[in-house]
């Protein structure tokens, strides 16, 4: 029997609650927030169990070595949560010239970065939780003891961008690789889609992390075990980049697009990117599906917004300019004024696919999170702390060797991030979390939802569920098979390069909860991801 195989078209209906709900693209990470609302937590409680929980049942795309950011709606206000790590202190330019490098390598040790998703967990308990931070972690600590069955997509990212690809002759013998095949792999293969895999060390360190609030792991005995095994395997980071890392608490940056609040996080992310976008958008026109230049005003807004993000966003003490130039009217007018009847030429960096998790919670007290968290590139960078089942990011290789570079690698530094959470607003209230996750995709998705949200007028899951295109770089477009041919062809007269895409990972997996107009949740999540929305 093929799980991958699904030959005829089906749909997914907006699913309503009350007391509570929680989406995530992994139906046991949402069932597992639903059980925390239910035994009286709240919606940050539920997040962080559904977070914790993806570590476990989608270790393709986040693990206990992740960083995240959150938008949490709560005591009415909306409050920005940055927990990415910045750059070990030992891992300088000079560093990597020892090491005979001239770009930065996307696997092994060098692109290791302070892993935040820990802190953020225990901060957003410690700040707005109702339960205890231990019970909030049992569901993922079940999991990962006794045994979790393994989804269709997260067995096909599981083989194909870990077990496969680290299989690849540039990896074998390499001692920083082995860990990860003892615990991602079974007789040299990953999970087959219904297979039951346990990770006994992963459950013993979500253990550790939840009764001690995270301390182990940046100040005890788990940032000891780190430590020790990066000595040993000769990478960078230490017990003191672990021990000098602290979340911040940050004002959230938005755009007031068609009436709503478009809200994201500010740099180090790449959230200004679909801000930048919509701001373009503004006073364009984008209603007509049918019409092919709403696609193309969307697609040339989206590109140099991605072409100004990548020469000015960093580490926020870095950035040469403000947000508030970048989101600018004035800024905004004159990237308009350049998009005409045919596809330009951007001259900034490419963008970049990754892996990444997202989720979304409500409660009946009005408390929404949007959370997101990720390993970025596919099981990141592919090393596993020994015993621990602690699978670290590979954020690292987003930083440059150039020194006229705003990326530029400095220890303790925070390079440009791809992970974003968004939220949506009206006069000043919530309407909800959204987020589309994916690498370089997610501020295109941000933008292609909205725009099925706002300007089209479609309901949660129509809006998730609508065909996207993702620009790649130049003038390169790939589009789903859903898109319609004669604006395929249309697009290709106005000088995109586009071309019809096979896979659904390159263009992301969504979720989103929205309040109805009679104070009841509705809630959405892709059909191109394994998950559901759990309600209450």
């Amino acid at each position: 029997m093929n799980y991958h195989s699904y030959p005829y078209p089906s749909r997914r209906m907006v699913t309503f609650g009350q007391r509570g709900m929680v989406s995530s693209a992994q139906s046991l990470a949402a069932q597992a927030g639903l059980q925390i609302l239910q035994a009286g937590g709240n919606a940050i409680d539920a997040a962080i169990a559904a977070a914790a929980c993806l570590t476990v049942v989608q270790p393709t795309s986040n693990g206990i070595g992740s960083d995240a950011f959150a938008l949490v709606w709560a005591e009415g206000k909306l409050h920005g949560l940055n927990a990415s790590g910045g750059a070990p202190m030992a891992l300088t330019p000079e560093a990597m010239a020892e090491k005979g490098h001239k770009t930065m390598p996307e696997r092994g040790l060098e692109p290791i970065t302070v892993p935040g998703a820990p802190a953020a967990w225990a901060e957003m308990s410690r700040r707005f939780g109702k339960l205890p931070f231990a019970d909030l972690l049992q569901p993922a600590i079940r999991y990962a003891r006794e045994g979790f069955v393994v989804s269709p997509t997260v067995c096909e990212l599981w083989n194909k961008t870990g077990v496969k690809f680290f299989s690849q002759e540039q990896f074998k013998g390499r001692p920083e690789f082995e860990e990860f095949f003892r615990v991602f792999a079974k007789d040299g293969r990953g999970p087959k889609a219904g297979e039951v895999w346990k990770l006994p060390d992963h459950a013993n360190t979500l253990e550790e992390i939840a009764n001690t609030k995270a301390e182990s792991f940046y100040r005890g005995a788990l940032a000891d075990r780190i430590d020790a095994a990066m000595r040993q395997l000769g990478g960078w980071l230490r017990k003191e980049d672990l021990a000098s890392f602290k979340v911040e608490w940050v004002d959230p940056i938005s755009v007031n697009y068609h009436g709503y609040d478009v809200c994201e996080i500010p740099p180090n992310g790449q959230g200004i990117i679909a801000l930048m976008a919509l701001n373009i958008l503004n006073k364009m026109d984008v209603t007509p599906v049918e019409d092919p230049m709403s696609w193309h005003r969307a697609i040339e807004a989206v590109k140099l917004a991605v072409v100004d993000a990548h020469a000015h966003v960093t580490d926020p003490e870095c950035m040469k300019l403000s947000v508030e130039d970048l989101l600018s009217e004035q800024y905004a007018a004159r990237r308009r004024g350049l998009i005409g009847d045919q596809a330009v030429m951007p001259t900034a960096g490419n963008p970049k696919d990754g892996g990444t998790v997202y989720l979304c919670t409500a409660d009946d007290e009005g408390n929404m999170v949007s959370f997101i968290q990720s390993n970025f590139k596919g099981f990141g960078s592919g090393v596993v702390i020994p015993g621990t089942g602690i699978s670290l990011q590979n954020r690292g290789c987003g930083f440059s060797l150039d020194p006229e570079h705003v990326n530029y690698l400095a220890g303790g530094k925070k390079t440009f991030h791809t992970i974003i959470p968004g939220f949506l607003m009206k006069d000043g209230k919530p309407v909800g979390p959204f987020g589309v996750m994916g690498g370089a995709m997610q501020p295109q998705g941000h933008v292609q939802v909205m725009i099925n949200l706002i300007d089209r007028g479609l309901n949660p899951q129509a809006a998730l569920d609508a065909p996207r295109w993702m620009w790649k770089k130049g003038k390169e477009v790939i589009v789903e098979h859903g898109v319609p041919y004669h604006i395929v062809t249309a697009l290709q007269e106005m000088g995109h390069q586009v071309t019809y895409s096979t896979e659904r990972a390159p263009f992301g997996r969504g979720d989103m909860i929205l309040l109805t107009e009679f104070g009841t949740l509705s809630g959405a999540t892709e059909p191109r991801a394994d998950g559901c929305v759990a309600a209450w």
